[in-house]
């Protein structure tokens, strides 16, 4: 069977990186000859895209491996590589107890896939990729890609890889390596590419692409290439994630305010609201300086949706220090929120603190927190009823076929009745309920009225 026959399936968990590593890898098969399939057991090659940054993710992953052995079984042509943050971690030792594994590439080795399917292919055993960029230097191009006409009006593009910040809880620097920024120009000649093929919206993605730039020879930062990103023709709307709150600077803020693309929501990550909690995690800011951000935020982009993560049951947290976390999601109201409980993660240096937490008090405090900002994103939706949104039209709801859905520039979810011809549009919706994952809406005339949050809006 040549690789012009042959049919791949990927596999993906974990963050937005991931899913952008995932889309490299389907071109990369695709230039080989490939084709996709949704169906594991007509796929001659299945790789799946891992996660590290908690145990469910990996557990999910090898739990799919499992089941590949059993598709091997009735296809033994069918060659299984595993990539991503639990392979960087991992390695080789992936493959101990599971000799159907034929390949292991590590995070910053996509480009050396179809290197390792050609030698796999001449019967050349178990291969592995794991090396990480030494310096911040190192290169940095996303392979070419096939993009695909019509599969989808929008796309993430990596600006940055790896991080430097070490925060103690977090393994991403020891699983991709140094940070390190792509030059500007690649990444804009990217963006054009995918705007020639029909993307109307870019997400722009870095570990913390508020750091963007500091290892690029010529002085060049985020604020940077938001503008020359801005430029590009076709493109609608200019997404990013993830910021670091440290890095957060008054000259980003302004270029968000004033480049009508860039949508109103920032993912601004603050974990903690305990000023010894943040210092113990590593983070090099303060909860006043949280406070004092936010503000800037709003000041400057009224209608800007904040949404973060939080980080419960940190090894020696205290029953005060969670209620400042408590605190804090109270008085900032951020829209929504990923919450997790901490687990301790080997190679960190949280892993190894003392006074950890037993589970029962990090899954009360989960749940406490959970329920405090459910209800106050449950509220700040509630109170969009009756307002106004630009939606760029996704599709059909796959919850409700007889709705479309799409997301307003604040990145919330809106379902509303609507005919296909919307689809890849960007339509005028009133929002008539407020629900927990956002909003259902009723279309209506663009001429009537201003959207909240348009590019008529600043």
């Amino acid at each position: 069977m040549t690789s012009t026959d042959r049919k791949f399936i990927i596999f993906t968990w974990g963050c937005q990186m991931n899913e952008d590593d995932a889309e490299q890898i389907a071109s990369l098969l695709m230039q080989m000859g490939y084709s996709p399939t949704d169906t594991q057991e007509e796929a001659d090659l299945a790789m799946l895209v891992t996660c590290s940054v908690r145990a469910k993710p990996e557990q999910k992953a090898k739990s799919k491996l499992g089941e590949l052995r059993l598709v091997k079984e009735s296809n033994p042509g069918m060659i299984i590589g595993v990539c991503g943050c639990m392979a960087q971690k991992e390695g080789e030792q992936l493959r101990k107890h599971r000799p159907y594994l034929d390949f292991v590439v590590g995070t910053a080795s996509i480009w050396r896939i179809p290197g390792l399917i050609s030698e796999i292919d001449r019967r050349r055993g178990f291969r592995f990729a794991l090396d990480l960029p030494r310096s911040a230097s190192d290169a940095n191009s996303v392979p070419p890609r096939t993009v695909r006409q019509g599969v989808s009006i929008k796309s993430f593009v990596p600006v940055m890889y790896g991080c430097d910040n070490f925060c103690s809880y977090c393994v991403v620097p020891y699983v991709r390596g140094k940070e390190r920024s792509r030059e500007l120009e690649d990444i804009v000649r990217e963006v054009d590419e995918l705007a020639v093929s029909g993307r109307k919206e870019v997400t722009l993605l870095g570990q913390n692409v508020n750091s963007y730039g500091v290892t690029l020879p010529e002085p060049t930062d985020f604020a940077d290439l938001l503008r020359a990103v801005s430029d590009v023709d076709g493109i609608e709307r200019i997404r990013f994630t993830t910021s670091h709150p440290k890095d957060l600077s008054d000259k980003l803020i302004e270029a968000m305010r004033a480049l009508p693309k860039v949508c109103e929501h920032i993912h601004l990550a603050v974990q903690s609201g305990d000023d010894e909690i943040l210092a113990a995690m590593n983070r090099k800011y303060t909860s006043a300086h949280t406070h004092e951000r936010v503000a800037a935020l709003r000041s400057a982009i009224p209608d800007i949706a904040i949404t973060t993560d939080f980080l419960v049951g940190f090894p020696g947290e205290t029953e005060q220090q969670f209620a400042n976390t408590m605190r804090l999601a109270e008085e900032v109201r951020f829209d929504a929120a990923f919450m997790f409980a901490f687990n301790p993660i080997p190679r960190t240096a949280a892993a190894g603190m003392e006074d950890q937490l037993i589970e029962s008090v990090k899954s009360e405090r989960l749940n406490r927190l959970i329920k405090l900002q459910n209800a106050i994103t449950c509220e700040v939706n509630d109170a969009g009823i009756g307002n106004t949104y630009e939606v760029l039209v996704e599709g059909v709801s796959p919850k409700d076929t007889r709705r479309l859905t799409g997301l307003t520039r604040q990145n919330k979810t809106m379902n509303f009745p609507g005919s296909l011809d919307m689809i890849g549009k960007q339509v005028c919706v009133r929002v008539t309920e407020g629900h927990l994952y956002g909003f259902v809406g009723e279309a209506v005339e663009e001429a009537s009225l201003a959207c909240a949050g348009g590019q008529s809006g600043r």
